[in-house]
């Protein structure tokens, strides 16, 4: 059993699920569960770990670091894994590189190099946005790049946590 719990933040209806105990799922789009697993769409004080998860998004979306995490529980390959917790490291307010994120992959793994973009591939497949950051993560010249929620939501997200946007291209986007 799986329970649906749908947030509404100032960007839009976000989507989380929630095996019980864990959130497993938050997404910025509407999204397909798999017809094979049974959901129940419950409120915020149903379930302890959605209202955990409420207060976080309720201080998140204030403009306030929250100072805990809920319970979550990512399932991945290892390689994804690691760079989901690289993920969770990013501290607010501040981004970092896909290349960036590679080369501390790379030195776990103790090789020369890792592939920019199969990092980027597993940011992608980030399964709890917000709080897995995969919005602090930028190409190497600044751009933004890449967010399933589309970039206009990541650059709203980046300007929520005090970032200046101008130091940022987002493409096809009018000049700030």
């Amino acid at each position: 059993m799986q329970y649906l719990y749908k947030y509404n933040a100032h960007i839009g209806t976000l989507t989380i699920t929630s095996d019980g105990e864990h959130i497993i799922g938050l997404w910025l789009n509407d999204i397909d569960l798999k017809e094979s697993t049974e959901i129940k769409e419950v409120g915020p004080t149903e379930i302890a770990v959605f209202k955990e998860a409420k207060s976080w998004l309720d201080l998140y979306f204030d403009g306030k670091v929250p100072g805990f995490m809920p319970p979550i529980l990512t399932n991945g390959t290892a390689f994804r894994q690691s760079v989901w917790k690289i993920l969770c490291e990013i501290p607010y307010g501040e981004v970092i590189t896909y290349g960036d994120i590679a080369k501390k992959i790379a030195l776990q793994l103790g090789k020369q190099r890792m592939s920019a973009q199969a990092v980027g591939g597993a940011v992608g497949s980030n399964p709890i946005s917000i709080l897995i950051p995969c919005h602090r993560v930028v190409g190497a010249s600044g751009n933004l790049t890449g967010y399933v929620g589309g970039l206009d939501k990541k650059a709203r997200l980046l300007e929520l946590e005090g970032l200046d946007m101008n130091r940022f291209f987002i493409p096809n986007s009018p000049k700030r």
